[in-house]
């Protein structure tokens, strides 16, 4: 065990310090969950959240649970992977026999286990859903250290989908996978002059995959402009007749900056530049990482933001309050927030798992500089909008929701705390995070 070590999300904003764990034996598990340590246990995945999520200040965090193991059952279409399993890992095993893994967020640095809790969405929710609709089954070791198999018919498995980590240990998932012919995607890429004409090419997509990066900084008549990204699986061979494989991309090191990169005016000249030499449409083909992880091109860019850290704020709201879109963005920049990146998605139906986050509607996330005062005011008052239109914050990239905001987007919660006092009678699983929303003690 390493003693009181400190443990940060990806935005480098909040941190606490816990002992942590892992990789252990399933007896050695299953011991500590019947005797726990007077802070309780979480398990945290790759550290990929961006707030508190995979954090236990004065507890025990097991980073990681397990050892990553993968099997395939090519007839069948699914894998089974150890929670402690990378997205990588996976899609090195499945792709070369012609499956992909059904949802694919930003990284591929995510584990399973991480991707269960936070009942992870990609580029195709609204044609395909969130990871929730493509479960078979969950091994979880719940909170009196004994082993379930949970299944979506139970309500120990919604409420453990989506449940940030707070009903027991992920040991494995099965998942169900989609067949593919080729690794490239046919990608048609649109700049957009406006919000108007950017919601308008999401709204009419009819490919699997779509997704928008907007510009944050812009105002005026431009407010929302951005590049849409519509992708579709190649069918046929692939193009080049090799085997299918997959790798991911060669990453290069970010280096740590000693101060933060973007100011307002920075922000805005970054995406200024960012639109302009967006072509006004192009067609072409890209490979899995290049489409669906681009970020991971470059290792630990979290770290050239500077030493203070950054936020992501992220929320949903249904159709009819749409505007809120327009008016986040105008709002952050009044305030001088420095939004550094932005991407908006069209969702579809949500799953049946009462912390999931998606809901069918329009989904905002913005990275900013984490600053003063009155970017946390603004954040509160979004809060509350956000919650008064139905809609909700995604709380694998929140660090700084109030319990009555979420009370208010995702209340009342009966049926997910009795489902959790089931799986974990002790309060034995706790986060920062849980803490924080009243989750656990």
């Amino acid at each position: 065990m390493r003693s009181s070590v400190l443990l940060q999300g990806w935005g480098r904003s909040t941190g606490s310090r816990s002992a942590v764990l892992g990789p252990l034996t399933g007896a050695a598990l299953r011991e500590l969950l019947a005797h726990p340590p007077d802070g309780g246990v979480l398990a945290r995945g790759a550290g990929c959240s961006y707030g508190d999520a995979a954090q236990n200040a004065g507890g025990v965090v097991l980073a990681p649970a397990t050892v990553p193991e993968i099997r395939v059952d090519a007839l069948g279409g699914t894998v089974r992977a150890a929670g402690s399993a990378r997205f990588t890992e996976v899609l090195a095993r499945t792709v070369p026999r012609g499956l992909l893994l059904p949802v694919l967020p930003g990284t591929g640095r995510l584990t399973v286990g991480g991707a269960v809790a936070a009942d992870v969405h990609g580029k195709n929710q609204r044609t395909d859903g969130s990871l929730a609709n493509w479960l078979e089954s969950v091994e979880l070791l719940d909170g009196t250290g004994q082993v379930r198999l949970l299944t979506p018919d139970q309500e120990e498995f919604r409420a453990t989908v989506g449940g940030m980590g707070l009903t027991g240990v992920v040991l494995a998932a099965t998942i169900r996978l989609i067949p593919i012919t080729s690794t490239r995607l046919r990608v048609t890429s649109r700049r957009v002059a406006d919000l108007d004409a950017l919601l308008a090419e999401l709204d009419g997509a009819r490919s699997r995959y779509a997704v928008a990066w907007i510009d944050t900084t812009a105002g005026g008549r431009a407010l929302g402009r951005g590049i849409v990204d519509l992708g579709d699986h190649l069918d046929g061979p692939q193009p080049d007749g090799g085997e299918l494989a997959f790798a991911p991309a060669r990453a290069v090191r970010a280096p740590r900056l000693p101060v933060g990169p973007f100011t307002p005016l920075t922000a805005r000249a970054f995406n200024e530049l960012w639109y302009r030499r967006a072509p006004r449409e192009r067609t072409g083909t890209q490979g899995l990482p290049e489409f669906f992880h681009r970020l991971d091109a470059v290792r630990e860019w979290n770290r050239a933001l500077g030493p203070r850290g950054f936020l992501q704020y992220q929320f949903a709201v249904p159709d009819p309050a749409v505007g809120l879109l327009a008016e986040a963005i105008a709002a952050l920049g009044r305030v001088d927030a420095a939004p550094f990146l932005g991407t908006v998605k069209r969702f579809g139906p949500a799953a049946d798992c009462p912390l999931s986050f998606p809901l069918p509607g329009w989904s905002l996330a913005v990275d900013m500089p984490t600053a003063g005062r009155r970017l946390h005011d603004l954040l509160d008052l979004l809060d509350r909008r956000v919650a008064e239109a139905g809609g909700r914050v995604y709380l694998a990239k929140d660090a700084r929701l109030g319990r009555t905001a979420f009370d208010a987007m995702y209340g009342p919660l009966d049926g997910w705390r009795a489902a959790r006092a089931r799986l974990d009678p002790g309060d034995t699983m706790r986060s920062d995070l849980g803490r924080r929303l009243g989750l656990c003690r």
